[in-house]
């Protein structure tokens, strides 16, 4: 079976957290603020602070920002459900925009529409690892005096060309960028998130709200040469990581740059081999963007059933995911208002299909990917025209 994903992981791995382990410094010690360091260093950001998950990051990067119960955020709902769901455990609303059809991102202009006066923040998404549009979306947002967070959960090693200039995503371009280390991820730590920003003071905040609110962190205290006695002046949480994840996560950032380039690799033969398969839409991707292909996105062609041909294909020994889930249309959402049409983010759920992408790919294995796919559709189009053949012949009977 060709899984949608494989995490790249060695023994570099197993001995970086058999180090840590070792150590007998196993939470939020030496090895995470080693991996803060370098996780900043890797993607031109000015600080990095290390948590839980992407999810526990989203939540207090709003927080940072400023959400309040109340208040709206702007998101897409074409994301996995976390996006919103760190919108509404601030108490705020989010408010849906569509996607572009082209790299199912957030559509600018349904962006510039969107914007009230109870808008607090806007939560643009790299879907799939594609940089979203950060240039229309920067320019609104900085028209409107509004903070803009980059949900980057899919998109680290992925590129934008600002002003001229290539940037990693995560320096990060608004206010807070986001990842994720979960193993479907291009880079794991098993799991975990990182919070990326240029402010100081968004920084200061996140150390503190990640554990407990805890006026005087553990690592400080147990290097004190006197008595400290903390305090908890804030609500905070637990959103540590610990130093076995953040060990992983420093050997898997020295092999983000080969593992980006062999996706890069995978889409681009993926590109080649599909234009054999007819009416099958290969994701774009656009001049001013470079994906670090964390999902392979096809659209099918129009009238071919979705389910049907991900069965064929499993049956095939080929694993695919349907397209990236509308939020909108789950029924933990169904409370949250819906106020423009979302027929493009609809479309993308029902018509793609997320094919395997993974560094260890063989040219074979892509091969057969191609082919099932291939298979999956012109069975399903056999199918459909001998269905239409006898009704013709029943109906003329």
């Amino acid at each position: 079976m060709i899984p949608i994903a494989k995490p790249v992981l060695g023994t570099g791995e197993a001995d970086a957290a058999r180090d840590a382990v070792l150590s007998g410094s196993l939470i939020q010690g030496p090895q995470v603020a080693a991996f803060e360091q370098e996780f900043a260093q890797a993607v031109g950001a000015g600080y990095a602070c290390a948590v839980s998950s992407c999810t526990t990051a989203l939540h207090l990067a709003l927080l940072a920002v400023g959400v309040r119960p109340g208040d709206e955020v702007i998101t897409v709902s074409h994301s996995f459900i976390a996006t919103t769901n760190a919108i509404r455990y601030c108490g705020a609303v989010p408010v849906f925009v569509d996607i572009t059809a082209d790299i199912f991102n957030l559509d600018p202009n349904a962006l510039a529409v969107a914007i009230t006066r109870r808008t607090r923040a806007i939560l643009c998404v790299h879907q799939m690892g594609m940089p979203c549009d950060l240039r229309q979306i920067l320019a609104i947002a900085r028209a409107h005096r509004m903070p803009v967070i980059e949900d980057a959960a899919c998109a680290v090693g992925s590129e934008i060309r600002l002003d001229g200039t290539w940037h990693m995503i995560g320096r990060p371009h608004g206010d807070i960028a986001c990842f994720s280390f979960h193993p479907g991820k291009v880079i794991t730590t098993g799991d975990g998130g990182m919070l990326t920003t240029s402010h100081a003071n968004y920084d200061r905040l996140f150390r503190v709200w990640r554990q407990h609110g805890m006026s005087s962190p553990e690592t400080a205290r147990h290097s004190a040469a006197s008595v400290i006695f903390e305090d908890y002046p804030v609500l905070g949480y637990n959103y540590r990581m610990t130093d076995v994840q953040a060990a992983i996560g420093r050997s898997q950032l020295r092999r983000l740059r080969p593992i980006v380039a062999r996706r890069r690799a995978l889409a681009a033969r993926y590109r080649q081999l599909l234009q054999k398969v007819a009416d099958v839409c290969p994701p774009e991707e656009p001049a001013w963007a470079r994906s670090n292909w964390q999902s392979y996105c096809v659209r099918l062609p129009a009238g071919v059933a979705q389910r049907t041909v991900m069965q064929v294909m499993l049956r095939s020994g080929v694993t695919t995911r349907r397209g990236v889930m509308c939020a909108h249309l789950e029924p933990a959402c169904v409370s949250v208002p819906r106020r423009q049409p979302l027929t493009v983010s609809e479309q993308a759920q029902a018509e793609c299909v997320l094919l395997p992408l993974f560094p260890q790919m063989s040219d074979l294995e892509q091969d057969h990917v191609v082919a099932a796919l291939q298979g999956a559709i012109a069975s399903f189009k056999q199918r459909r025209r001998a269905r239409v053949t006898r009704f013709s012949g029943s109906h003329a009977s």
